[in-house]
């Protein structure tokens, strides 16, 4: 984005780039989205933010929607599952590569280290929400800004090329619109329209189909994922694949990679996979008869569209609402403190994530035991899948040994897994 926005485009400078994605930065949900809402903001008002946020999106819904499809209806063809069956240990690797991605980039000292431990040690062994380790991380970090801020303000604006700066021949340079001052009248509205945009039909739909109906659950989960995803997408995969496989049954264990894969291997943001779930937990739902007579890929893709609603008009709302107010925000030190815990604390998250993956993906059975109110998984060792551990084994060693591309990685993987499942014959 700032390649080509910045550099090539020269729509916008670098100090304001770099401006926008330290709001962004701050906010919960998928920040480039974010970033690309607030650019056409910037640009052209409220509609110009709408067209650049949603056409963001889109690609990538379109895409997963469609292979969501696919994976739900024709799934138990031979072939289609054999074109599954290396996507799993493919997104092992990816995982893994985000754990270290975002390590280097805030495991700067003994202080972050030790809150990704914590973290760690919490979700995995006593698990602890995610809201409460954001919350509690976050709070550890503002009070450690005002004491030792050397120690938590370690999160930095992205490292970026080129861009003169200041004023130069861009679209938008360092003057400011009159539509980016704030006023209490505009906030007001902002957050009326937008609020009843995301609340207001969840509300309606409690009202007419109650607490118990899918299309509620669904939207109340994905509603508050979209107020805790503090720390970027891998963060709430974790808090969603154990709540949504462990609590609410929409998904089998290693379904959650498969829609991983779906969303790595497709346009727009990773968290897009929130639509994947939605659209299977919908399509389980009508299967059973939950839904009346409701046509299970009817439901499924209701949801679909009602997951991602939900998921996305909040960052709408962020950005609209908070954006005026962007330059007393960026001068909150104690703010960054807080997200710099925040960012550390899903290091030890989505290192949880890659185990919890790894026991599900590699191992038939995973037994879960409750021992002195710890937690604990085992493994059942007869229900070794050995060909996917190769497969995953081979993707380690292409990304990190010979720096193989993530695409070209999973690509390479479906296509061992596809032959391995065609030679076999299973």
């Amino acid at each position: 984005m700032h390649r080509i926005l910045v550099d090539e485009k020269r729509w916008i400078s670098d100090n304001r780039f770099l401006h926008a994605l330290n709001y962004c930065m701050l906010l919960p949900g998928p920040e480039a989205q974010q970033l690309a809402t607030y650019i056409g903001w910037l640009l052209h008002r409220t509609v110009g933010g709408i067209v650049a946020g949603s056409l963001f999106v889109l690609p990538g819904f379109v895409s997963i929607l469609a292979l969501s499809v696919l994976y739900a209806g024709y799934r138990e063809l031979p072939f289609v599952e054999a074109l599954f069956y290396g996507l799993a240990p493919a997104v092992l690797a990816v995982v893994v590569e985000a754990v270290l991605r975002i390590g280097k980039r805030v495991l700067k000292n003994t202080a972050m280290v030790s809150i990704a431990s914590c973290a760690f040690v919490a979700i995995f062994f006593f698990n602890v929400p995610f809201p409460v380790i954001v919350v509690g991380a976050g709070l550890v970090g503002f009070v450690g800004g005002l004491f030792r801020p050397a120690k938590f303000i370690v999160l930095k604006p992205h490292d970026t090329k080129g861009g003169s700066g200041g004023n130069g021949d861009y679209v938008l340079s360092d003057h400011v619109g009159v539509h980016t001052k704030p006023t209490l009248l505009r906030a007001a509205v902002v957050l009326a329209v937008f609020s009843g945009l995301w609340l207001g039909p969840l509300a309606v739909l409690i009202v007419a189909a109650g607490w118990d109906n899918v299309f509620v659950k669904e939207g109340l989960f994905f509603s508050k994922a979209a107020v805790v995803t503090f720390g970027g997408a891998y963060a709430v995969l974790a808090y969603m694949a154990q709540q949504a496989v462990d609590v609410y049954g929409w998904l089998e264990p290693g379904e959650m990679l498969d829609g991983l894969g779906m969303a790595e291997t497709t346009p727009g943001p990773l968290i897009q996979v929130v639509q994947f779930v939605g659209f299977m937990g919908a399509y389980r739902a009508a299967e059973s008869g939950a839904l009346g007579g409701l046509h299970p890929m009817a439901a499924g893709t209701l949801a679909a569209v009602w997951t991602t609603w939900v998921t996305f008009i909040p960052c709408f709302l962020w950005i609209f609402l908070g954006a005026p107010y962007i330059e007393r925000l960026r001068r909150a030190k104690l703010l960054t403190a807080a997200l710099s815990a925040i960012t550390a604390a899903v290091v030890g998250v989505v290192l949880n994530l890659a185990l919890w993956f790894a026991l599900h993906s590699v191992f038939g059975e995973v037994e879960e035991l409750r021992i002195s109110g710890i937690r604990w998984f085992v493994p059942s060792w007869k229900t070794i899948d050995v060909p996917r551990l190769l497969i995953a084994l081979g993707a380690f060693l292409a990304m990190f040994r010979f720096k193989v591309g993530v695409i070209w990685t999973i690509v390479a993987c479906v296509m061992l897994g596809l032959l391995y499942r065609l030679i076999a014959g299973r």
